[in-house]
């Protein structure tokens, strides 16, 4: 992406990219943060939470606030927030939206991930 901002609260030095969001999903991404018509700046926060089929879930919200230790990315007009503990275990990974006949929806492509589940949100 030639649009990609590179930068984390707690130091200056490049970090790994924790995940890159397409083109697709950035815009789908800053649509949703519009709609929400919020009174402070939101970010989409992605997150990896014990449990699950595979032993570990997804989470993606929007938030308002980041950590000294978080990585931010930012893609467009879209800021990416992880924390460091997610950020390892997403190192390298992709967030795209597809829009089809099957449904609509953000997917999560993880390098590191060995197992996933059927429903697609748990991996290990």
């Amino acid at each position: 992406m030639s649009n990609v901002t590179t930068t984390s609260p707690r130091t200056d030095e490049r970090v790994a990219d924790p995940i890159t969001l397409t083109s697709v999903a950035a815009e789908k991404v800053a649509e949703l943060i519009a709609a929400e018509d919020a009174a402070e700046a939101l970010s989409l926060r992605v997150a990896v939470k014990s449990g699950g089929c595979s032993g570990f879930n997804y989470d993606m919200y929007f938030d308002s606030e980041v950590a000294s230790d978080d990585i931010v990315r930012t893609f467009g007009e879209v800021s990416v927030v992880v924390d460091a503990e997610s950020a390892e275990l997403l190192t390298g990974s992709t967030l795209d939206f597809t829009d089809s006949l099957q449904g609509a929806g953000f997917h999560i492509t993880n390098p590191n991930a060995t197992r996933t589940c059927g429903c697609g949100n748990s991996f290990s």
